[in-house]
């Protein structure tokens, strides 16, 4: 055996420059390569096939630790092995330790920045990296991904579920969210312990039990007259954009970020992209005569109908809440006109749900009406707006006006 296995010696491989492979015997090889690269290699048959396994460059791995590797090689082989797929398993098995070693912290991160761009802004990926920086990492953001069970989510989740009941709700569907894609990413295995149905339901009490929904304070719309009257006397384009929405039923984000280009004054429509809508659907708004008069006496300063103080920026939403501020309406909110209209149509209309359910860009509760009903109801929804603007903008209280007075016909 000792003729057959060992046949170089450190000054042979040193020497060695032609290309070609030179045998120490028993499988293992010095191949010196076209360019003068040498390397270790190990030749073997299996299943009748010829195959070859790189051990490593010359200049890292010794000739002592390539005889090494080599028997380790021919151990493999007698217990019917393939050396080359016992190390790409080996391989496998390290990456995945390695991955399954990433903290909750470190997914979290991989999370927000995959979904980012999917998201309508930047202000909801500061949302999340908040609750979770806040509630979750101080408790869980070190640790690794796959170790998070259901006793570490409920402490993350304890504590605020009573005190901060929307903030833990939120928290618990973020946390949800990043393990499931940890899963699904093989970082972690088994059932989410954070998963509401069947599981954390048992251990927590039900949030509309904990804490009753609050709606967004909204404005009688027996009041609207009035005060879209006071409003107008507000200068400002924040107090536009009130009014602009008011008279649209729009969100507030939808109208601080409208443009000219998605205007067209001719066939009074407000056309809203797909991507600045809520359910990212496009979505057209009949422009009654009271919001084409306030366009028209817009200044034109850009493309943003209604342009923030710093150039190419549109309003904050605070810009808006700023106008209710200082007529002293602390009472109400921006996005609360959206039910006061909704008030409005159910009341004192007899115009049908699915009209006004169009007008506010709400999708239909029941999917197979949705399916089959799949225009926009536009010529119904341009009386509506135009009802809506009368009732708006009437000089006289239109509190006691019945439908039948202004003969609203669909």
């Amino acid at each position: 055996m000792a003729k057959t296995i060992k046949k170089l010696t450190s000054l042979m491989v040193s020497k060695a420059s032609q290309p070609g492979l030179y045998g120490d015997g028993a499988g293992l090889y010095l191949q010196v390569g076209p360019t003068g690269a040498k390397s270790w290699l190990f030749r073997f048959m299996l299943k009748g096939k010829s195959r070859a396994m790189g051990l490593g460059p010359v200049h890292t791995i010794s000739m002592a630790e390539a005889r090494g590797r080599a028997v380790e090689c021919r151990k493999l082989l007698l217990e019917g092995q393939d050396p080359i797929e016992a190390r790409n398993a080996a391989n496998l098995a390290k990456r995945l330790q390695d991955a399954q070693a990433l903290t909750f912290k470190q997914c979290a991160e991989q999370f927000i920045e995959t979904h980012r761009a999917g998201w309508r802004n930047a202000k909801h990926a500061a949302q999340w990296e908040n609750t979770l920086r806040d509630y979750a990492h101080p408790t869980i953001g070190d640790l690794p991904v796959s170790a998070i069970d259901t006793r570490l989510v409920m402490r993350c989740l304890s504590e605020v579920w009573t005190r901060k009941t929307e903030t833990a709700k939120r928290l618990r569907g973020r946390i949800e969210a990043i393990l499931d894609w940890a899963t699904t990413s093989n970082y972690r295995h088994g059932e989410n312990p954070a998963r509401w149905r069947g599981h954390l339901e048992n251990l927590l009490p039900s949030p509309g039990k904990v804490a009753k929904v609050t709606h967004h304070p909204a404005l009688p719309y027996a009041d609207i007259a009035t005060f879209v009257s006071s409003l107008r006397q507000q200068k400002g384009t924040g107090a536009r954009a009130v009014e602009f929405a008011i008279l649209t039923a729009a969100r507030s984000g939808e109208v601080r970020g409208a443009t000219w280009r998605e205007i067209d004054l001719g066939q009074a429509l407000w056309e809203i992209p797909a991507e600045r809508m809520k359910a990212q659907k496009e979505h057209r708004v009949p422009l009654s005569s009271a919001a084409i008069d306030l366009l028209n006496g817009l200044p034109r300063l850009g493309d943003l109908v209604f342009p923030g103080a710093r150039e190419g920026m549109a309003l904050s939403d605070m810009s808006l809440t700023a106008v209710l501020r200082r007529m002293k309406r602390s009472d109400i909110t921006v996005h609360g006109f959206r039910s006061t209209f909704r008030d409005w149509c159910a009341e004192s209309t007899n115009f049908p749900r699915e009209v006004c359910e169009h007008a506010l860009a709400h999708s239909l509760p029941d999917k197979v009406e949705a399916a089959y009903r799949r225009g926009d109801l536009i010529e119904k929804r341009i009386l509506l707006m135009q009802a809506w603007s009368d009732f708006c903008t009437a000089a006289r209280d239109l509190a006691t006006v019945t439908p039948s007075e202004k003969e609203i016909v669909v």
